[in-house]
């Protein structure tokens, strides 16, 4: 190991558990990182800065200037940018010993078994359920380890899931905490969460990463951690696997993982920020948000969450243009989807980007 390699990572080194083997364990290792938002972020620069010697990152996600007080590799002048290409330069800058590649391409059913192939852990830092459930099924099947970790306002989850066992088995997944796909969960946008639980949850998940590549102490297997910031409590539920290839296979066949996020939408029912500007004020105009406690440079005639949007109990009126606001457009064109499948021929728009480039 050359001299300057070594009192780069010098400190690491010193740990007689990690040592020079462990160290070039690390080196060796390839490792892909799914989202580069709060979570994925923050683990891409701590695995890059504890010497892992390859890295892909991937989000199709630009940086807004909401993510950043929780998202903080990025800064104002990244607004706009594609995360992925803003992380990779700020680590290849950061870790000369690692090899950094990216990808601002959603993961798909299509494109996940080609992706995650050429690399020995995935590291789930999305906030995406269909993907989670997407990458955890693709990882039982491609028999992958994967770090998963989610929050949800104060509370953060982690766990390490499909690792190889003594015995030839593997250990519990996603499914076998949560067997089925939630619908009502509402993500960071709709929730809200506070920056330092991002930061908690994503060195949790680097940890085990590194355990898993070292081969020492005891990764979250069979267990899901939980921990509360308020409280700083946590606790461990155990996981039984249950939920084994075979029946990840079938399963996997039948769902589509479809995520609204990831998707095209479509420019017939889009309104853009200057368009709306213009004709605010106009009677025929009915504004809804979708998520609560928007701050708004305008009132709106509705709030309906978008958890609790129940096309059903909507009166609507076939005279007026209905405009579905929310922070960046995501979950009000979900939104202006179920009003157009309900009712095809009402005037419906979703204001394009959301509220966050319309005050931008």
């Amino acid at each position: 190991m050359k001299l300057v390699k070594r009192q780069l990572f010098k400190r690491q080194i010193t740990l007689p558990e990690i040592g020079e083997v462990g160290q070039q364990k690390l080196q060796n290792a390839a490792v892909l990182v799914v989202g580069c938002g709060g979570l994925g972020s923050p683990i891409g620069v701590y695995l890059a800065a504890s010497g892992v010697g390859k890295i892909h990152l991937v989000d199709f996600d630009t940086v807004d200037i909401t993510n950043l007080h929780r998202q903080v590799f990025y800064t104002l002048d990244d607004v706009g940018k594609s995360k992925a290409a803003v992380l990779s330069k700020f680590i290849q800058k950061r870790a000369p010993y690692s090899v950094v590649s990216y990808a601002d391409k959603p993961i798909t059913k299509e494109n996940i078994f080609e992706i995650i192939s050429e690399f020995d852990i995935v590291v789930d830092g999305t906030d995406s359920l269909p993907t989670k459930y997407l990458l955890n099924d693709a990882c039982v099947i491609k028999n992958k380890p994967l770090v998963y970790g989610s929050l949800y306002k104060f509370d953060g989850y982690v766990s390490t899931f499909n690792v190889l066992q003594k015995d030839g088995s593997y250990s519990a997944n996603l499914r076998d905490a949560f067997p089925e796909m939630a619908t009502d969960i509402p993500n960071c946008e709709e929730a809200g969460t506070l920056n330092s639980i991002v930061g908690m949850i994503a060195t949790l998940q680097v940890n085990e990463v590194l355990k898993l590549i070292t081969e020492i102490g005891k990764p979250l297997t069979n267990q899901l951690l939980i921990y509360n910031s308020l409280q700083n409590t946590q606790l461990k539920m155990k996981l039984n696997p249950t939920f084994l290839k075979d029946k990840i296979e079938k399963l996997y066949k039948i769902q589509t993982y479809f995520d609204e996020a990831c998707t095209s939408q479509n420019s017939d029912w889009q309104i853009s920020p200057e368009i709306l500007k213009q004709q605010l004020g106009n009677s025929n105009i009915e504004l809804i948000a979708v998520l609560p406690n928007l701050k708004l440079p305008f009132e709106v005639h509705q709030t309906i969450p978008i958890q609790h949007f129940n096309v059903d109990t909507i009166e609507v009126d076939f005279t007026k243009t209905y405009v579905l606001i929310c922070e960046r457009g995501f979950n009000s064109y979900r939104a202006t989807k179920m009003l157009k499948e309900k009712y095809p021929a009402l005037h419906v728009l979703n204001l394009s980007g959301g509220i966050s480039s319309y005050v931008n």
